[in-house]
């Protein structure tokens, strides 16, 4: 089963990067384009079949090693 995790900042953090690439994008003519915000998409294969066992496995891989849970959210995908 593969998992796929999208980890991004939580809406309150600023996102310097983000605003970063959105002033880029203006000053290359893309006029109109806002709220540009940056973000990690993490995949990897599990050995477990079951869905339950494998979204706890992944929400313990987010807790343990991926997100920072005071500036970070994300969400997970499952995959057969």
């Amino acid at each position: 089963m593969k998992a796929r995790v999208t980890i991004h900042l939580k809406p309150t953090v600023l996102d310097a990067q983000g605003a970063t690439v959105e002033r880029a994008l203006q000053r290359l003519g893309f006029e109109g384009v806002s709220g540009v915000r940056i973000g990690k998409h993490i995949e990897f294969t599990l050995p477990n079949g079951d869905a339950t066992a494998a979204r706890a496995q992944v929400e313990e891989i987010c807790r343990r090693l991926l997100v920072n849970p005071i500036i970070e959210s994300y969400d997970i995908e499952l995959v057969k």
